[in-house]
């Protein structure tokens, strides 16, 4: 197999930890590839790359424990699980009651993201249900400890993606 020489241009990522990690032309490669399809084998992505199958694999294990990797995934269709109807709730808690909301929306399987937001509100969570019915059913449960509003999604025009990666270093 012809290996293609490693790009010494680097470019630095920040993680969570704020330390700067250097990605070369073909990391950031390998993440378009990976973004696009993140089930391609690894001999597809030594065949793209031309580097060993095992030089692949040492590059992804590496992006994994320096967390620019998080995890992979799987994209369900809620309304095939019987999730027709997607929304948002934005709440304002009660006085100390921050903690509480927070375990709440952990502990309701419908509620598939919380964030902790700035501005009047501080919570912003995405859930998933059956109906206005159940939507009501889950809200009545966060009433007690905030005031809420609601937003019914319609549709999406742009779905979830992987945020953007930097340019290739030149």
């Amino acid at each position: 197999m012809t290996r293609k020489p490693a790009s010494s241009k680097k470019i630095s990522i920040s993680t969570d930890e704020e330390e700067a990690v250097p990605l070369d032309m073909t990391d950031i490669a390998l993440l378009k590839s990976l973004g696009r399809n993140s089930r391609v084998s690894l001999s597809d992505l030594a065949k793209i790359s031309k580097m060993s199958r095992q030089t692949v694999a040492d590059r992804i294990r590496r992006m994994e424990r320096l967390g620019i990797i998080k995890g992979w995934h799987v994209d369900l269709n809620p309304s095939t699980l019987g999730l027709p109807l997607s929304a948002y709730v934005r709440i304002r808690p009660m006085q100390g009651q921050l903690s509480t909301l927070a375990r709440l929306a952990e502990s309701i399987p419908n509620i598939t993201e919380c964030h902790r937001i700035t501005g009047d509100d501080c919570f912003l969570m995405r859930l998933y249900v059956t109906s206005v019915r159940d939507l009501e059913r889950i809200i009545d449960q966060l009433l007690p400890y905030g005031q809420t509003t609601t937003s019914i999604v319609q549709s999406t025009p742009v779905p979830l993606r992987s945020p953007p990666l930097p340019p290739s270093p030149e």
